[in-house]
């Protein structure tokens, strides 16, 4: 038996069935606790409470509640005020519903509680609605007022007991608008093959294997300075080479997964990227493949074309003018060479 001071007694009402119960924490935090001190003297820093008006400190049992208003002025509250409120949920645990558990979003999940029956006359209500519970099963909705507040909470079957999750309100949690990211991003098949690789090979765990290493590192940490020793240091980080490749960082690690569990590595080969084409595809011959050696000719026959031609283009850039001047020197020349053949002729026939 779970014996744990209670920190709420009140019933569960169950139609018009009325269940005496007391709410008892279902968690508790194992987190170390340090106190503020003076950093020159170790001398304890603690926080006292004044009365603005009286300037002096006052004891916790003068101290009281009291709301603000919009204009400075404030309104004391007392106990019997809360406690008096028109409300059926102030001492009573009001189901209003049954569903499903997988209508429950675990985004309202919040504190979690046991209900403890609260004597003998609770005892074969109790019963009946945790047996109700287990034969639909379902969660029940329910409404209960706690901490100067009303909440809402969720009934559920633990082992033989029922326990309570305290549940956020919906207005209470946020929407996730603009957290995704903004541009479109396509997740191939390959890349989900190898992320479904991963989560078998991580496979399950039990979570009673679970433990806080970093509370544990901590009390080593404070069990050294206590023995007058060097704190433990801590391990040199891996110095890995950065992944860019989001294929390459899941086949790794895949591989890295199963060895650890013992598993050969050759199990871990994936189908790699296909590389990417860094060159330019050759166009297409309409008129059929040539040889190497046609190619060959065919261009020296262009380059030799482009050389007279280019030649030619020079020498009527270079005459210019003087081209006619040329052509009348070449005409005497013929006519200074035919005479002297008619000359010479009639030399001989004489």
């Amino acid at each position: 038996m779970l014996h744990v001071r209670s920190i709420w007694n009140g019933a569960i009402s169950f139609g018009l069935v009325s269940i005496p119960i007391k709410l008892v924490n279902a968690t508790e935090s194992h987190s170390i606790s340090f106190r503020q001190i003076h950093t020159e003297d170790g001398g304890r820093i603690r926080y006292r409470k004044f009365c603005e008006l009286e300037d002096r400190e006052v004891t916790q049992g003068e101290i009281g509640k009291g709301y603000e208003d919009a204009d400075g002025t404030i309104i004391p509250i007392t106990e019997e005020d809360l406690s008096s409120l028109p409300l059926p949920t102030a001492k009573t645990i009001e189901i209003v519903a049954f569903v499903p558990a997988d209508r429950i979003d675990p985004l309202q999940m919040d504190a979690a509680y046991y209900l403890q029956a609260g004597g003998a006359p609770a005892a074969k209500p109790y019963t009946l609605l945790r047996e109700a519970l287990k034969r639909s099963n379902k969660v029940a909705i329910a409404k209960f007022a706690l901490r100067g507040r009303e909440r809402l909470g969720m009934l559920r079957v633990v082992g033989e007991a029922i326990a309570m999750h305290g549940l956020l309100w919906p207005d209470e949690v946020r929407a996730p608008e603009g957290l995704a990211p903004d541009s479109h991003v396509t997740v191939r098949d390959q890349e989900l093959d190898l992320a479904d690789a991963l989560m078998d090979t991580l496979g399950e765990v039990d979570l009673e294997d679970l433990h806080d290493e970093y509370r544990e590192a901590v009390e080593e940490v404070i069990a050294a300075k206590a023995a007058g020793e060097a704190p433990p240091q801590a391990p040199e980080p891996a110095t890995g080479g950065k992944v860019l490749d989001l294929m390459a960082a899941l086949e790794s690690s895949v591989r890295a997964a199963r060895e650890s569990r013992g598993e050969e590595a050759e199990h871990a080969e994936v189908k790699s990227l296909p590389q990417r084409k860094t060159a330019r595809a050759a166009p297409k011959q309409t008129g059929g493949k040539k040889s190497t050696s046609t190619a060959k000719k065919t261009a020296a026959k262009k380059t030799t074309a482009a050389k007279k031609s280019t030649a030619k283009s020079g020498q009527g850039q270079g005459q210019g003018q003087g081209q006619g001047t040329t052509k009348k020197a070449a005409s005497k020349s013929t006519a200074k060479k035919t005479t002297a053949k008619k000359s010479a002729s009639r030399k001989r026939t004489a």
